[in-house]
């Protein structure tokens, strides 16, 4: 069972589960548990084959689930508990459970659980705005999450290469921002090669109104990321206005970090205020906004008069202060709404930010314990060993990524929380989030290599705390199931031909140079970040 319960015992007797089974209890926790096994068709009832009640001691996400000769009874804190009990329930199930088609009577084998997550934040990033993902693929990686309790769907929505979603109020971001006429082919650092294939695509209000329905039934949040001040020439090329600098902006066609930044000035925050509003209004209740923050190059702002000006009449003395302030003001529109800022950590580093708002140190865990001790609550991202942009094995039979090496282990051994921090430390450490880039995942199936089963480490990672002993033993079993549902995940014994496509580069960048690289940029940005 992938990810382990925190308590499993074998008992004596198992039941057969057939198609069209009663289930019985409350009508908010049947609906989830009837979502999580299609395959059964589950008929609400009175007295049933499964048997839901509510207890109310136990978390919102916690559950007990004894199965035996006389059927399954399930106990869950709420609807997402019951949820995962039912995806539980699923995994004693055989392989072909998992397939879209009746099936059965199945056999359950005598067991009781008891369980609940360590960590409540269990998240996947998607780059839609690199390589565009159309809905399907954004619903359907939403089911692969809620098989393995996965609960937070970060979807990066903007990027320099591409804006993707609709506003009606601001119609040229959809129409002019959302599309490039070709894109980056070439490896890192090597003369540039485009593909001169027109790539584009957005998500319409009513879609992402889907997307989010959909996700709230399968216990997943979606985190929507509007990424600002900088990484903005998507966005400028369609309201130049909003820019630091006067000039011609475009879609980016290739990688890297742009010079590209918004203006901190008031228009910058309405039109943003407005961009925050179309989103909400769709989403419905959206615990969490990304407001970004990352690597930002303020070159415009120190060489603007203006801004400089205004920087001065706010009192504050650097224009990286000007940016914690700029993504403070932010937070405090959404606070106003009902909802959390979260930013990466360079957002942080800059200086004073919110108290409320969440902090995702990708540069590595020594910025998120300094986050953590600052009193910010943190999800674990670091590059190492959450970017499954990075290749899993440092050879050519591998397809091409950004670099090399992050393997199931490494997943496997990551401690979101380290056992050498403070207990106070350890505590704002409210989850851990991989993170698929997709300047290399090109399309679903490429998707589907670079997600699994490394995502299956971390739904381990996240749910559990640590991997359990036998997780190779279980993840090995467990491919069957995901065999069953479709998904074309990279073998554990590496690549299957037709995955390999064009060639990874070993060498080209490896994670532990990048590692070291990030540190010494955070301890600089650090020596000099203001006072609080």
């Amino acid at each position: 069972m992938i990810p382990r319960p925190r308590l499993r015992s074998d008992l004596s007797g198992s039941y057969e589960l057939s198609t069209g089974a009663i289930v019985s209890g409350p009508a908010d926790l049947i609906d989830p548990v009837r979502l999580a096994l299609p395959a059964l068709d589950l008929r609400p009832g009175d007295a049933g084959a499964v048997d839901l009640r509510l207890d109310q001691e136990l978390g919102p996400e916690a559950y007990r689930l004894t199965a035996g000769s006389r059927g399954v009874e399930i106990a869950a804190g709420g609807p997402a508990g019951a949820f995962y009990a039912a995806q539980s329930l699923h995994q004693l199930l055989p392989d072909e459970s998992f397939r879209a088609v009746p099936g059965g009577p199945w056999h359950v084998p005598g067991v009781r659980i008891e369980d609940a997550p360590r960590f409540s934040w269990r998240g996947l990033h998607l780059d839609v705005a690199r390589h565009f993902l159309p809905k399907r693929e954004v619903l359907r990686m939403v089911d692969l999450m809620a098989v393995h309790k996965l609960n937070r769907l970060h979807l990066h929505l903007v990027d320099d290469q591409g804006w993707r979603v609709e506003s009606p109020a601001f119609p040229l971001l959809h129409e002019v921002a959302s599309h490039r006429p070709r894109t980056a082919t070439n490896h890192w650092r090597e003369p540039d090669t485009y593909d001169d294939v027109p790539h584009g695509g957005h998500y319409t209000l009513a879609d992402l109104a889907e997307i989010a329905a959909y996700a709230r039934a399968r216990a997943v949040t979606i985190v929507p990321e509007i990424d600002v001040p900088g990484h903005a020439s998507a966005i400028l090329a369609a309201y130049p206005s909003f820019a630091s600098r006067p000039g011609e902006y475009r879609v980016l066609d290739r990688w890297g970090i742009s010079p590209g930044i918004l203006s901190p000035l008031p228009p910058t925050v309405e039109f943003l205020t407005t961009i925050f509003d179309e989103l909400l209004g769709a989403l419905g209740e959206t615990p969490y906004v990304h407001i970004g923050g990352d690597e930002v190059v303020l070159d415009d702002w120190a060489a603007s008069r203006e801004i400089t000006a205004y920087r001065e009449s706010l009192g504050l003395g650097s224009a990286a202060e000007l940016q914690a302030w700029f993504l403070r003001r932010l937070a405090d529109v959404l606070a106003e709404r009902g909802t959390r800022a979260v930013v990466w950590d360079e957002a942080f580093v800059s200086g004073e930010l919110r108290p409320d708002t969440l902090v995702m140190p990708w540069r590595g865990m020594g910025v998120g314990r300094r986050a953590a001790a600052a009193g910010h609550d943190v999800i674990a991202t670091s590059v190492f060993p959450l970017y499954f942009d990075y290749a899993e094995s440092a050879t050519p039979d591998e397809p091409m990524a950004i670099g090399d090496t992050i393997t199931v282990a490494d997943v496997a051994a990551f401690s979101p929380a380290p056992a050498g921090w403070a207990a106070q430390e350890r505590e704002r450490v409210v989850g851990a989030q991989a993170q698929l880039w997709s300047e290399r995942i090109t399309d679903p199936r490429v998707l589907d290599y670079r997600a699994w089963p490394r995502a299956c480490a971390l739904a381990e990672v996240a749910w559990s705390g640590a991997a359990g002993d036998d997780f190779d033993v279980r993840l090995a079993e467990h491919l069957g199931r995901l065999d069953a549902i479709g998904v074309e995940y990279r073998p554990l014994d590496g690549p299957k031909p037709w995955q390999r496509r064009r060639p990874h580069r070993p060498g080209v960048v490896r994670v532990s140079d990048v590692m070291n690289h990030l540190e010494q940029m955070t301890r600089s940005a650090e020596s000099t970040r203001p006072s609080m």
